[in-house]
């Protein structure tokens, strides 16, 4: 079982720059698609941005296209988020999450909250 902790969640103003880090433990996910998703207080855990287990494809939600990037380093064992031109609607806990299948190509459907390697989360916070 991958056991993930992510990183990098704070405070930030709009229009500012985060980096979200996750880091895998307890075996390498090296061939495991990875993912970020977030949930804001009182709705849905939603799909952020995924990558495959190759790190030659990638999937982003329409809402951060464009400002956010998903890349990976197996070898740290590790998944990045970059997410600059943050918004308030930006403002939610944001989760890693490891496929528990092998070399998948990252696909958002994929993933589910019922299943796959999960995270505790990192509270990100964007103020106006």
């Amino acid at each position: 079982q991958v056991q993930l902790v992510e990183s990098g969640g704070g405070s930030v103003q709009a229009g500012g720059s985060l980096r979200l880090s996750c880091a895998a433990s307890g075996r390498t996910f090296s061939s495991n698609a990875m993912g970020w998703f977030r949930q804001a207080p009182g709705k849905a855990r939603d799909f952020v941005a995924t990558i495959g287990w190759s790190g030659d494809t990638t999937y982003y939600a329409d809402s951060v296209k464009g400002r956010f990037a998903i890349s990976r380093d197996n070898a740290k064992n590790t998944v990045y988020l970059q997410m600059n031109s943050l918004k308030p609607e930006d403002t939610a806990v944001y989760y890693c999450v490891a496929d528990s299948f092998t070399y998948g190509l990252g696909t958002p459907g994929d993933f589910s909250p019922d299943f796959g390697s999960w995270g505790q989360g990192t509270q990100v916070t964007v103020s106006s």
